[in-house]
């Protein structure tokens, strides 16, 4: 078992900067490939960016590529979104999640994830 709690939500203006935190325990942390989603009201939750465990690749949305930014710190254990030029487009509940497939960019592929974080953009 992976256990996942996000952090670092909030209320901000269009072009602001956040930065959500994703902090895990259990199993080893280093084994797993680590991805972002984000769900807005009435729509599927889509992927937004992910990391691999071993060589640290990233991969990116279109929505975001340029914008966001996905890091990890294997010996804290935590795995970061830093998200720059926010809109109101960007507005979502934001969910980390752990997979054991690298490359992996579909929810189902995934195994773990937090309990999401509310991310709130205003025009």
């Amino acid at each position: 078992q992976v256990q996942l709690v996000e952090s670092g939500g909030g209320l901000v203006q269009a072009g602001d900067s956040l930065r959500l935190s994703c902090a895990a325990s259990g199993r080893t942390f280093s084994n797993y490939h680590m991805g972002w989603f984000r769900q807005a009201p009435g729509k599927e939750r889509e992927f937004v960016a992910r990391i691999t465990w071993s060589d640290g690749s990233t991969y990116y949305a279109d929505s975001v590529k340029g914008r966001f930014t996905i890091s990890r710190d294997n010996a804290k254990n935590t795995v970061d979104l830093q998200m720059n030029g926010l809109q109101p487009e960007d507005t979502a509940v934001y969910y980390c999640a752990a997979t054991i497939q690298r490359d992996a960019s579909r929810r189902w592929d995934y195994t773990y994830w937090g309990q999401g974080t509310q991310v709130t953009v205003s025009s």
